[in-house]
């Protein structure tokens, strides 16, 4: 079997109605999806993530002029020599961010390809499933132009429970009181039995994270992610023991170069490598034994389209608990519903979510099958 095409599809649509975060406005929702096809006429579909702000066609100029010639005519099933060789050829310029991207895409849709080929999930292949389904949890309150705060998240809070989340996490970054407020008023309006993230997307310095943590202790929050810039590694160290609360953070950190001195340092609580960003099954894999080894928990970050939330579910359902025990610390999916056009249309909506829980595809490969039309319809490359 040989690699005769490999095809970056840029997907942009503009959101009808804007919302921001702690680092400006998202205007559109956009990823960059991958495709590998194969002279035996099987084909793979991988996905880069694009981040709030990210335009898909960086990762997809990276694939089409220095990865596709690097591809043509190797061996799908090579996916380490592959990784390797993709990461040695761009490590001058590009040994985290878009780079490392844009492999993670091509590293998932070979293991689609790969899975498809023997009729097993990718779950299958890589160690097999410590879990047949995964406890989610929420991902959304950004916010709008118009929006009343907190009084608008306290109501998507209860709208979250009422569909049978048992988790969700909130949007921070907005000021310090602000902030506290919202985390207050959300935990009171719902109670104590839901577990609550608070994710400030690194808005905030050392001294402002040490001050927000200390005032939100009582709230019994489950972890606070990205309080800090990602280059700040010491100050994650200076915060991580300030409460209760667990510290995580790792989106915007790439590969197993990358984690190694945040998991030497012990600077985490929680590490959230992202499957379409910090290397796919083939480097994330390499990340979660580290983490293991560091008796660190992960719970990845996912944020992409349809392709990429089936791709962690494979992926979260071959990551050990740390440590195993008889009830252990179970890794979640962080499970998005902020608006996007095409996250569920690209897939056939081919994720279950019942009872509160979402169930590990088991179909071949990334266990969904990919809408064509979606594709047309919204590419811009």
């Amino acid at each position: 079997m040989k690699i005769i095409d490999v095809i970056p599809h840029a997907i942009s649509v503009p959101l009808d109605k804007p919302f921001y975060f702690s680092q400006g406005w998202v205007h559109e929702r956009s990823s960059l999806i991958i495709e590998i096809v194969t002279d035996e006429g099987i084909i793979g579909w991988g996905e880069s993530l694009c981040h709030g702000l990210q335009s898909p066609h960086i990762s997809a100029s990276i694939v089409e002029h220095v990865f596709k010639p690097l591809l043509l005519n190797r061996d799908p099933f090579d996916v380490e020599v592959i990784w390797e060789t993709l990461y040695n050829h761009t490590r001058p310029y590009g040994q985290a961010g878009a780079a490392v991207n844009a492999i993670s895409g091509v590293d998932i849709a070979l293991w689609d390809v790969i899975g498809k080929t023997v009729g097993k999930p990718i779950h299958a292949l890589i160690g097999g499933a410590f879990r047949k389904e995964i406890t989610p949890y929420a991902t959304g309150f950004y916010r709008v132009k118009d929006g009343n705060y907190p009084q608008d998240s306290i109501t998507e809070a209860l709208g979250y429970i009422e569909n049978g989340f048992t988790a969700f996490k909130l949007k921070i970054g907005f000021g310090l009181q602000e902030d506290i407020n919202l985390i207050k008023a959300v935990r009171e309006a719902v109670g104590n039995d839901v577990r609550i993230m608070a994710d400030a997307n690194g808005a905030y310095n050392l001294a402002t994270a040490r001050k927000l943590i200390k005032e939100v202790d009582k709230y019994s929050l489950y972890f606070l992610e990205e309080l800090l810039a990602p280059e700040d590694l010491v100050g994650y160290t200076q915060i991580k023991n300030l409460s209760g609360t667990y510290i995580a953070a790792g989106e915007q950190v790439f590969g197993k170069m990358g984690f190694n001195p945040w998991l030497n340092a012990r600077a985490l609580d929680v590490i959230q490598p992202d499957l379409c960003s910090a290397g796919g099954f083939t480097e994330c894999k390499k990340i979660a034994a580290l983490a293991q080894a560091n008796h660190t928990m992960m719970i990845p970050h996912v944020w992409g389209s349809g392709i990429g939330i089936a791709a962690s579910l494979q992926f979260i359902a071959s990551i050990p608990a740390t440590p195993l025990s008889l009830n252990p610390t179970e890794p979640m999916l962080e499970f998005d519903q902020s608006s996007h056009p095409f996250r569920t249309d690209l897939i056939f909506d081919g994720i279950q979510f019942i009872d509160g829980r979402v169930k590990v595809p088991t179909l071949p490969g990334i266990g969904v099958e990919v809408n064509r039309d979606i594709i047309k319809n919204y590419k811009v490359n």
